[in-house]
């Protein structure tokens, strides 16, 4: 993802696409201006007040300009407002005037309107890089939900090898959009049932959506929207009830994982057989001493038994079907199987 995009301290339209920027608060910017135009009307009247005797007031003939009547003048003159009543009259203060106060005047105006142009080019700029980004993504992963679960999937994601440039966050907080693209990832702020806001995150070249949200009836109205945008995504989404599963699939999930269900069973079996925990946990979080990977049977392992496949293959995933590798169905590989398997961190264990 290309970084640019949203001003700084402006938190993102609802609906809109927000890519990752590096920018400074519009407070920090605007002071920083301020200081700066402050510094050039003090210069200035530290010009001025130097060569007050090339200079002749109008309100007191004859006297070299006060301190007050420099400020004054340097003032009016960055201005451009030129009331005449102060004028050089010296040709050493019509020179300062010419090639130092002139210049100085330029770049006090350039700061003065420095943030207004600062905007318009930030917009042209945002606009740009949104639609370059709208015209190359494709086969790119949504999460929708940028809580526990959903950086967590995206964890899982990055270290199977997806670069974050192929992930797009949804999420109804700005606050979490913010993170999210401080994080490094797109994301658009909005409510996933609605089609406009899938539509901003391309849902529709999706490869992959991910629904990781805290209400079982919001996931399946996401579900059901989805389906809708992609009918060919593979929608993976998270409930909290198992009741509930079987409404997921039928509104068009592939694979439903019950969170308070599965974090049962893991504390149930931490309790009777704690290694066997263990294993679950490890293999869980990935990177560590084990992971669980899968492929595609070889040509040359068809009509072979799961367990004579390379690696070490606990289960076997023909069509719908979830086979353990000791079952008999798996006794003999078919083309268009999967192979569920354990390796090591490292990549041994696995062909």
């Amino acid at each position: 993802m290309i970084p640019g995009g949203r001003e700084a301290g402006d938190a993102p339209a609802t609906g809109a696409i927000s890519l990752p920027s590096r920018s400074v608060s519009l407070q920090s910017a605007v002071t920083r201006r301020m200081l700066l135009a402050a510094g050039l009307l003090a210069l200035c009247t530290l010009i001025v007040y130097l060569g007050r005797r090339g200079y002749h007031d109008n309100a007191h003939p004859g006297r070299p300009l006060s301190l007050l009547a420099s400020v004054y003048y340097a003032a009016v003159t960055m201005s451009t407002t030129g009331y005449g009543d102060i004028v050089p009259v010296t040709d050493t203060a019509r020179l300062v005037n010419t090639v130092v106060i002139t210049p100085l005047r330029v770049i006090f105006l350039i700061v003065l309107v420095g943030t207004t142009l600062e905007v318009l080019t930030e917009r042209t700029r945002r606009n740009w890089r949104n639609a370059r980004w709208r015209s190359k993504v494709s086969g790119h992963a949504i999460v929708v939900g940028y809580g526990t679960k959903g950086r967590s999937v995206i964890a899982t994601l990055r270290e199977s090898g997806m670069p974050v440039t192929s992930i797009v966050v949804i999420d109804t907080a700005a606050e979490a959009v913010a993170e999210a693209n401080a994080a490094g990832l797109a994301a658009v702020v909005g409510d996933a049932t609605r089609r406009d806001v899938l539509a901003r995150a391309e849902a529709s070249r999706a490869a992959q959506v991910t629904i990781a949200v805290n209400r079982d009836d919001t996931a399946v109205l996401i579900v059901l929207t989805a389906r809708q945008v992609n009918p060919g995504a593979l929608i993976v989404a998270a409930v909290r009830e198992r009741e509930n599963e079987d409404l997921l699939r039928q509104s068009g999930a592939d694979q439903v994982v019950v969170s308070s269900d599965a974090a049962g069973r893991l504390l149930g079996i931490s309790t009777i057989r704690p290694s066997a925990a263990r294993v679950l946990a490890d293999l869980l979080d990935r990177g560590r001493s084990l992971d669980l990977t899968e492929r595609a049977v070889d040509q040359a392992e068809v009509g072979r038994g799961a367990r004579d496949a390379a690696g070490a293959v606990i289960a076997v995933l023909r069509g719908e079907h979830l086979l353990a590798a000791d079952d008999p169905e798996a006794g003999r590989l078919q083309a268009g199987d999967r192979l569920i398997l354990i390796a090591s961190a490292d990549g041994t264990g696995q062909r």
